[in-house]
């Protein structure tokens, strides 16, 4: 098995999981998380997250905590 990056990143509607995606590179992982958003920010009740899954740190959400 490949491994499928270091950063994930998430993408729940609704409270159920929508897309998630695998990236190697936190750069790029960011970027996608700002594409993310815009692109589907508008969903009802969407939640955007990214998490450092070697660290287990979440290194972005959106929208911010409540």
């Amino acid at each position: 098995m490949t491994d499928p990056g270091r950063y994930h990143l998430r993408l729940f509607a609704a409270g159920r999981p929508v897309q998630h995606g695998w990236w190697g590179r936190e750069e790029t992982a960011r970027d996608k998380f700002r594409r993310w958003v815009g692109e589907y920010g508008a969903m009802p009740d969407a939640r955007v997250t990214l998490t450092d899954e070697e660290t287990g740190d979440v290194l972005a959400t959106w929208p911010g905590q409540r």
